[in-house]
């Protein structure tokens, strides 16, 4: 007798740190994207379909700032940059170097497992086109500065395109106009930590070749050589800290 897989909106999330806020299911904050969102529900009641939570290690060093869930990656899946190509290509390349072990899939329980590493979003819930409004992402902030605030052991931030590079940028209260978005750029921040930055790894973005895979793996490359000046890739781990998938 086979087992039906459970929906995705009943997938499990991924563990969370103690401390760490997020949205509820039904998180009521921005208007359009309630709407939006029901709309979704009302027609795929199977997909996820609600706030994203953050994906990886709890005890991470590196946290990879996205901009929204996409239609049909994360907000179908729930879990962050899986389903659509922007996955395909983010994973590969921490699996490359050494921030994820296990094979993508393309699906919340395929196994994957990040290493000293965490993904999250500015925007936890999927907006229309693509386009979260300003007061949106005003509204989510209080999410990412919690997940700043409850994660002490951060050494580095990576942001996937400037309204993650300004959203990271003002959940640490640093002034945006001091530390300006430019692909490949690595800014140092008060206290030592590092913000990279790139061009987000979506399919219009190497589509039109604006990011390769080449110059994607570069910014790992210049944010990894900075953190580790003895060559090594992936971060400093604890023995068996992996974190794993519930």
């Amino acid at each position: 007798m086979s087992v039906r897989p459970a929906p995705l909106s009943q997938a499990a999330a991924p563990a969370i740190a103690p401390g760490v806020a997020l949205p509820p299911r039904d998180c009521p904050l921005c208007p359009r994207l309630v709407t939006f969102r029901e709309t979704q529900r009302a027609a795929h009641p199977e997909w996820f379909n609600a706030p994203v939570p953050p994906f990886g290690d709890n005890a991470a060093e590196l946290l990879i700032v996205g901009l929204a869930p996409g239609l049909r990656g994360a907000n179908r899946t729930g879990r962050p940059f899986t389903g659509d190509y922007a996955g395909s290509l983010l994973y590969a390349t921490l699996r490359k170097f050494a921030l994820a072990a296990g094979h993508y899939d393309a699906r919340p329980d395929d196994g994957l497992a990040l290493a000293g590493a965490r993904i999250t979003n500015a925007v936890r819930c999927v907006p229309p086109q693509n386009k979260p409004e300003p007061r949106e992402i005003a509204n989510c902030r209080e999410f990412l500065s919690g997940e700043i605030a409850a994660s002490p052991g951060l050494r580095a931030f990576l942001a996937l395109g400037a309204i993650a590079h300004g959203a990271v940028l003002t959940a640490l209260g640093l002034r945006r106009a001091l530390f300006r978005f430019a692909h490949g750029a690595v800014h140092e921040l008060p206290g030592g930590r590092l913000l990279a930055d790139s061009y987000h790894c979506s399919r219009l973005n190497t589509n039109t070749g604006r990011l390769t895979a080449a110059m994607f793996e570069a910014v790992f490359e210049a944010l990894l050589g900075r953190l580790n000046p003895d060559g090594r890739r992936g971060m400093h781990m604890p023995h068996g800290s992996m974190a794993k998938p519930p």
